[in-house]
């Protein structure tokens, strides 16, 4: 070892194991600190009930006050009473007394006539009908065609091969089973040939004033939609859908109606809000024009 260059020894006061119980009580003093600056008064923190406790909870405030307790319901349904009566006085105010627009002087007339209705406007129906009557006044006369002899006779209401054979079969069947007339029951009705519940209840309905079902036709399926009353996708689900929430004795007038406002403002294409006497009401998605927030699900 070179002279002058003695080791470094370790001290022996203990300032290295003072130093680490200073730490020690550095720490603790910051921990004192932090816990005496704690708002002596701060309340801990609300624990949530579950559903059985909250509701019994409920039970005895109602209890102890006298008042009922409060239920947790929808508060804009579309679909309750007071909406639709109030839908239904609206309509009734707008289209009063309004019945089928297809032309028709007997129950035979309006059966035809609404087989070919079918994807056709009524306004077109009721350009070929005329000739069709004059020509076959009764299920007799148009069983004894081949459905081939028909076709151009109703070709300009599309579909016309479907529909000249559904109105031969439908005469035929009418002729063999019902003795030429056509009968006023939904299940006789549905078997005839192109016969369907739309067609039925138009012929029940209209006709007879029997109301056995709700009519859906283009413009029933896309405004229930749009009015909230169903979410249903097929004519037969909307149909359930509209007897349940529509009263009985409205079945007939308000698909009337319907079909009427359709064809007036309640259009497929930009329908005219502005001018709709539902406006206010109606939270329809594909509006044009509203005073009321619109909702994704009100859909056509």
């Amino acid at each position: 070892m070179a002279r002058g260059l003695t080791p470094r020894r370790p001290s022996r006061s203990g300032r290295q194991e003072g130093r680490h119980s200073t730490s020690r009580r550095g720490a603790s003093l910051v921990t004192d600190r932090s816990a005496s600056q704690q708002k002596p008064n701060s309340k801990p923190r609300r624990q949530s009930l579950p559903p059985s406790a909250a509701k019994s909870s409920r039970e005895k405030t109602a209890t102890a006050t006298g008042k009922p307790a409060r239920a947790h319901t929808r508060v804009d349904d579309p679909t309750s009473s007071a909406r639709v009566s109030e839908l239904l006085r609206r309509l009734d105010a707008a289209y009063p007394n309004v019945t089928c627009a297809l032309q028709h002087k007997n129950a035979w007339e309006l059966l035809v006539a609404t087989i070919l209705s079918a994807q056709c406007t009524d306004v077109r129906v009721n350009m070929v009908t005329p000739e069709l009557f004059r020509k076959y006044p009764s299920p007799r006369e148009m069983a004894t065609l081949a459905p081939q002899e028909l076709e151009p006779q109703v070709r300009s209401t599309g579909f016309f091969r479907n529909k000249s054979k559904s109105l031969v079969g439908a005469a035929r069947k009418l002729t063999q089973d019902f003795a030429g007339e056509v009968p006023d029951e939904m299940e006789k009705l549905l078997s005839l040939p192109g016969v369907a519940r739309k067609t039925a209840n138009v012929v029940l309905g209209t006709w007879f004033k029997k109301a056995e079902g709700v009519v859906v036709d283009t413009h029933v399926y896309r405004i229930a939609r749009r009015l909230e009353l169903t979410r249903a996708g097929n004519p037969a689900a909307i149909e359930q859908d509209l007897m349940r929430v529509v009263p009985h004795d409205k079945w007939i007038e308000f698909a009337h109606q319907l079909i009427w406002h359709g064809r007036a403002l309640c259009l497929a294409r930009n329908p005219r809000c502005a001018q709709c006497p539902l406006e206010n009401i109606c939270h329809a998605a594909d509006k044009t024009w509203s005073t009321v927030p619109i909702r994704k699900s009100a859909k056509p």
